[in-house]
This record gives structure tokens, sequence and C-alpha cells, in this order.
């Protein structure tokens, strides 16, 4: 199964203030803010939703084709994904602008100051989904994940015109799409993912029930993070699945990403939408135990867990189609 991943893709620039924000905050001066905060340190994680989709499918030992929008600054981490199994061969460069980053200070508190630097991924809305597939050929299914707003209406149409399926992973870029832009990635979508509070702020801006949104769309998976996961499809029962627990949980980025990447290699080789929900959240907890987005790896402690999670049946039917070290 050949999958198409559109969206984001950026670097992320951590950095960590050992003070407190609220302590150098004026009541009275808050119209006028000037301020400069020494960190302690910088960490530099590459990022992006499409990205880190794609290598966790390439991780499992499927080659997804990356389509963005990047800057001349990408040559490294290009490398990086090609080396663990993504074709980048349709990502765009951009000649005028930097790879998009996302700068964040975090306090002592847990509290953020950040900005996001679009750059290069304004330029996805250029990328043309019919051209892709004249060259590359056809794929399976297109995931339109959080990207440049007009991207993401772009990829929609033309995956409806091309006769593609497409699964729908509006997520973070729901607060700038229209009520009407909502409506028009839902409809229609194979797969549609999301959080719960996303779930729900989707029903908002479309103005339509969750019956309605699942009437519109073949499955939609909702992550609900230690809960687990709820996969629902017309006419068939509801399925819950729980998470996969941890002990030593580090770092929730990337986590929903990792899931992504689970569920559909689990779905692209023929595994029950109930085995391939599980195979995603043994991959979140994963991505849940290390720092950074693309620095997890797989081991056969994987299965293990499938096992101790649901059942030793679970991970007779997830090795089928997985390949771990021994």
């Amino acid at each position: 199964m050949r999958i198409a991943v559109t969206g984001s893709i950026a670097t992320d620039h951590l950095t960590t203030f050992p003070g407190r924000f609220s302590e150098h905050l004026l009541p009275d001066q808050l119209a006028s803010v000037s301020l400069s905060f020494l960190v302690d340190d910088l960490q530099v994680r590459r990022g992006g939703v499409a990205a880190n989709i794609t290598f966790g499918l390439g991780l499992l030992g499927v080659t997804p084709l990356l389509v963005g929008a990047v800057g001349t600054d990408f040559a490294e981490y290009g490398a990086w994904l090609r080396m663990h199994g993504v074709d980048i061969s349709h990502v765009k460069v951009s000649e005028q602008s930097q790879t998009a980053r996302f700068i964040c200070i975090t306090d002592r508190d847990q509290n953020q100051i950040a900005a996001f630097y679009p750059g290069a991924m304004t330029e996805a809305r250029h990328i043309s989904l019919a051209d892709i597939t004249a060259s590359w050929g056809r794929p399976a299914l297109v995931v339109i994940a959080p990207d440049d707003p007009l991207a993401m209406q772009r990829h929609t149409s033309e995956s409806r015109q091309l006769g593609i399926p497409y699964a729908a992973d509006p997520s973070q870029q729901l607060a700038r799409l229209e009520n009407e832009e909502a409506r028009r990635l839902v409809d229609g979508a194979q797969l549609l993912f999301g959080n719960e509070y996303e779930a729900a702020l989707l029903c908002e801006r479309t103005g339509w029930t969750r019956q309605q949104v699942l009437d519109r769309v073949g499955t939609w998976v909702t992550t609900r993070g230690a809960n687990g996961v709820t996969v629902a499809t017309r006419g068939e029962a509801v399925l819950t699945i729980p998470a996969v627990p941890s002990e030593k949980a580090v770092d929730p980025t990337g986590v929903g990403d990792g899931f992504r990447a689970g569920y559909l290699v689990g779905m692209s080789r023929g595994l029950s939408k109930e085995r391939a929900a599980q195979l995603g959240c043994a991959l979140a907890t994963t991505v849940l135990e290390t720092v950074g987005t693309q620095e997890y790896r797989l081991s056969d402690d994987l299965l293990a867990r499938v096992a101790d999670t649901y059942g030793a049946g679970a991970s007779v039917d997830i090795a089928r189609c997985v390949e771990v070290p021994v």
C-alpha cells in the first residue's frame, strides 16, 4: 500500500528558563512588555507532523512519500528521513524561505512562551497532487495532516478529483480553518484522526453533531491520551482500545503522530481496525518514552508489551506484519 503524507515539516528549537515568567511580568507595564530571558540550554529537534508520521511509517517498513515545503536548510534533515525509509523526492524546496521553525521557552512551572515561523510551509499550497501522481504513481491513500491551510484545502480537493482515498487529520490547524473549510476537509474522508478536544472543536467548527460527522467519513479515530483510543465506523460497534501503559513517560510531543504511523501500517498490511489501533498505541507509548519526536527505535519489547496489554493473540497477529529487532 503506497501512502503519501502531506503536511508540516519543521525544526523545533526548545529552551528552558530556570525561573518563572510570572515573576518578570509587571501588571502595570503589560501594555509595553520588553523582556529577554537567559535560558539554560538549547535542544534542536526534528519535527513537523507529516515528517513525524512518515518517520514512523519508514521505521515500520513502509516507504511513504513525504509531501511538503521546506527551505534550502533541509539537506541534513532530508538525509535523516531518507536514511529511515522516507521518500523525499517530492518535497518542495523554497528558494526564498527557511524551513518552518517552532521556537519555545519553558519555565520551571512548565509555562511556555513560543513562536511558530511557517516559512517555506506557506509554499505547500503550490504543490499539485496531480503532478505527483503523474510521476510517482497513484497512492492508495493520501494523509492530509496539519499544513498551510490553503495547501490542506487543495490536497483535499485534488484527492477527490483524482478519486484517491484520503485521511483527514486537521488537528492543530482546526483553529485556523473557517467553518466551510472544515466541512470540506472532513466530508468524504476515508479516515478522520484527532484527539478528544479536537473532536469537540471539529463539531463546533462544522456545526455537525458527532453522528453527522461520522455519517460523512469512513472511520473516525479519536486518541484519548492515557485512556487509549476509540475507533468509530458507520454501522459498526465503537471499538475502545486501552493505551499501552508506561512508567517512564518523558516527552508527549509526537505521540499522536506515532499512533497514526502504527495505525496506518496496520491497516495497510491487512490488520483489523482493532489490531491496527493496538499497534498504534504500542508505537505511541514508545514515542512517549523517548525525548524527541524522531529519536525512538523499535525493539522486541514492542511485541512483549502488546502481549501484556492486549493478549498473546494480538502479539501474534501484529508480529506477522511488523518486523522488530531481536
